[in-house]
């Protein structure tokens, strides 16, 4: 299997291409992954490939899937009207030379596996959402609406979709956990505004082992039907396109959240940063911290997939 990868390697690309990689070596299966870069000197595994955008344009080889998950931090800066269009940017622009690429490509990919978040579905508190339930309307949804319609667009060339809206992934080498590490180690880390909202959170590992399951139940002919919930996109054809919630079965407060943390790292989580303060500290990107949502992974359960994760303490403390 020969696999393209936009941000192969950031957070998620990383420990995906090593998973595939070990996981088709275990089973004598051939599997070889690219990841697509605008640095033709970037460091990189030495089983791993590399492809510069520029590369991309003149290239007639062909893919069996391409993952798409280059894109900027959304919760790394303020949200200045500058940074929101540099969020909007790392996600159009590798996906439209994804898409041009394919449009030309005499080989089409069997499967386009393209990023999205939770933000999807905006703020709804308690609310369970599924990759059926609606959304409110924010930056968060936009940003995430604009790139998900973009990649949809696959579907016009016959390669089939499948839209991945991430929650928060867990594990001490990056992301989330990695940033509050410092603060609760030094004592001071402690829950965000009431605590109450809630935090719909997937280990790095189960992450990885979704996007696989997901891969090669596109690619056989075993995919299970869904019947509980409608997971379909609307497209302009027939090409299949489907949407996925990669959360954890098992949403969590952030008070709870705060926690489990803290007992992991053996260390007091008595202080509160109040909803006021962090809306003063960062603006409109507050809504990540103090806003809730409760997303549910339907569509992988309807689909046969088993968590190795359901519990946050498990997930910390197998990966730590």
């Amino acid at each position: 299997m020969d696999i393209l990868i936009s941000g192969g390697s950031g957070f998620l690309g990383s420990a995906f291409s090593e998973a595939i990689i070990k996981r088709y070596q275990k089973d004598d299966k051939k599997v070889q992954i690219t990841w697509l870069t605008r640095d033709s000197k970037q460091a990189h595994p030495n089983d791993i490939k590399m492809m510069t955008y520029d590369e991309l344009v003149k290239s007639d080889k062909g893919f069996d899937v391409i993952l798409n998950l280059a894109g900027a931090g959304i919760a790394d800066k303020r949200w200045s009207d500058a940074r929101k269009e540099q969020l909007l940017a790392s996600r159009i622009k590798p996906t439209e030379a994804l898409l041009d690429f394919i449009a030309r490509s005499n080989s089409k990919p069997k499967l386009l596996v393209s990023g999205s978040a939770i933000g999807w579905y905006g703020p709804q508190g308690d609310k369970s959402l599924t990759e059926s339930s609606g959304f409110n309307a924010d930056f968060s949804h936009k940003l995430c609406d604009d790139w998900e319609q973009l990649a949809l667009k696959a579907t016009d060339y016959g390669v089939p979709v499948a839209i991945v809206r991430t929650g928060v992934v867990i594990h001490p080498k990056g992301g989330m956990v990695s940033k509050l590490l410092t603060p609760f180690k030094m004592g001071v880390g402690g829950q965000l505004g009431d605590g109450k909202q809630i935090m719909s959170w997937i280990s790095r590992t189960d992450w990885v082992r979704a996007v696989i399951f997901i891969i090669e139940q596109h690619l056989s002919s075993q995919r299970q039907q869904v019947n509980s919930i409608d997971n379909t996109l609307t497209t302009a054809n027939a090409t299949p396109a489907l949407v996925y919630n990669l959360t954890a079965p098992n949403p969590v407060t952030n008070h709870t959240f705060t926690k489990t943390l803290g007992a992991w790292l053996h260390r007091p989580t008595f202080f509160t940063l109040p909803a006021f303060l962090l809306k003063l500290m960062f603006g409109e990107m507050s809504t990540l911290l103090i806003d809730g949502q409760k997303v549910l992974p339907q569509a992988l359960l309807d689909a046969g997939f088993e968590f190795e994760h359901t519990a946050l303490e498990h997930a910390l403390e197998q990966q730590g």
